[in-house]
């Protein structure tokens, strides 16, 4: 894998933005003569000229919605009688959709994915497995390094391929921070450092951000401590000691009574795009999220802009690449065939990555990746540049999180928000998470 992914970075990498806006639309293509130059065994819908129509969900920002919808419309030029229904939204209202649909056994034919709901999908049989239409050839992977392709695996199927990778960063505003009297960290600062950072933004009237995501930065912390989240056989926290979490949100809840993040009442009210983000609208230092999320962030900011790595000690131990996000097809898609064709597309059509300019993450394709190069930008070197760095100063990711981490983790959002609110202590807070979370994986033991 890390040769793979040595191999990936040294031709290209563009990573950016989730975040966005939310709705349903109807693309309209405009037919073109042509079609899809691939020979299949089996003719696909479009080859017999029968309507079709498929539905795709995505998250993301306004310009990944208006880009998609670009790529959508090339399809349909060459597939005319294929129609699309997208659905887009905002990160975690996408998943709050998607739950329902899910329930009423009504999701897109497409969607997109992210590997901490690879098992609450996969694992209850909601997704296609992708490994038969890879062997037939419907699925092109020819160009893909072995490695990416473990990302999407479950329980030894294929459900996920995978966009790109990407790594924990900060994108910050490293002027607000000289006017406030301190200096960019290095690559290798710690909490105390970004503590101290925070002390004298607070005093030039700034905060550090708008908050830190303890549902993705208490795991990178877990690992910092050569601890994890989940054990190996997911089955039970990971993790038989409560130090990690009490010495975590001591400091957050100092911090969040420092007044150094926003308010749980104000962050209520974000949508958690880049147009919202405290520090975009000049209030704040930093938002700490991921690599691929920089350029959406910078272009909005617009002002300049740069990336740091998540603050250790023990940084290295805590950093990984992941997968940025993939795509699945979903079991109750009546039209499987061509949406397996779409994806092929997607992943492998250069005139449809040539609209996308790697907003997505890294293409797999090593012959896409060459033919991109030429198109990086400034903001795209930056994060060339990062996540090149961050392949060489990180650990192994973890396995994809085990069926019931998305109820884990909801207890986790439960519980900080009751040790902010004062209404349970750090120690009663820890214990409370680890009876409750360890009652729901243990359902998982056979």
């Amino acid at each position: 894998m890390k040769k793979a992914l040595t191999t990936l970075v040294s031709l290209s990498l563009l990573l950016t933005a989730a975040g966005c806006g939310g709705g349903t639309t109807t693309p309209t293509g405009t037919p073109a003569a042509g079609g899809d130059a691939a020979k299949k065994p089996e003719a696909a819908a479009s080859d017999k000229k029968e309507p079709v129509k498929l539905r795709i969900a995505w998250w993301g920002g306004q310009a990944r919605h208006d880009y998609t919808l670009k790529i959508i419309e090339l399809y349909q030029q060459k597939n005319p009688n294929v129609k699309f229904e997208a659905e887009y939204a905002a990160f975690d209202d996408y998943w709050k959709k998607l739950a329902p649909q899910a329930a009423a056994n009504d999701l897109p034919d497409i969607i997109q994915m992210d590997d901490a709901y690879i098992s609450q999908f996969g694992g209850r049989g909601q997704l296609e497995d992708l490994r038969p239409y890879m062997e037939s050839g419907k699925l092109d992977k020819s160009n893909i390094a072995p490695g990416f392709l473990k990302i999407g695996e479950y329980d030894g199927k294929q459900y996920q391929i995978t966009l790109g990778v990407n790594a924990l960063g900060a994108t910050v505003d490293a002027e607000m921070l000289k006017k406030a009297g301190g200096s960019l960290p290095a690559k290798d600062w710690t909490w105390d450092d970004m503590e101290a950072a925070a002390q004298k933004l607070k005093a030039s009237g700034k905060l550090l951000g708008d908050r830190i995501d303890q549902k993705t930065f208490f795991a990178y912390y877990l690992r910092t401590q050569d601890q994890r989240l989940y054990n190996a056989d997911g089955t039970a926290l990971g993790y038989s000691d409560d130090k990690p979490f009490i010495d975590y949100f001591k400091r957050y809840q100092k911090w969040y009574d420092a007044g150094y993040v926003l308010p749980l009442d104000k962050l209520a009210t974000k949508k958690f795009t880049p147009e919202d983000d405290e520090m975009v609208l000049g209030n704040a230092f930093g938002t700490f999220a991921w690599s691929n999320q920089y350029i959406a962030f910078n272009a909005a900011a617009k002002r300049p802009t740069e990336m740091l790595p998540p603050p250790g000690p023990n940084g290295k131990k805590g950093l990984f690449l992941k997968s940025s996000q993939g795509l699945s097809v979903t079991k109750n898609s009546k039209n499987k065939e061509e949406a397996i064709k779409f994806v092929n597309f997607f992943i492998n059509d250069i005139e449809a990555h040539k609209i996308m300019k790697g907003e997505r993450g890294v293409p797999i394709n090593s012959k896409i990746q060459e033919a991109l190069k030429p198109l990086l930008k400034l903001e795209e070197v930056k994060v060339f540049d990062y996540v090149a760095w961050a392949e060489a100063n990180s650990s192994p990711n973890d396995p994809p999180y085990p069926v019931g981490s998305v109820e884990v983790l909801k207890v986790l959002q439960d519980v900080t928000e009751q040790i902010l609110y004062k209404k349970i202590s750090v120690e009663d807070g820890a214990a409370k998470f680890r009876k409750e979370a360890n009652a729901i994986l243990a359902k998982n033991k056979k």
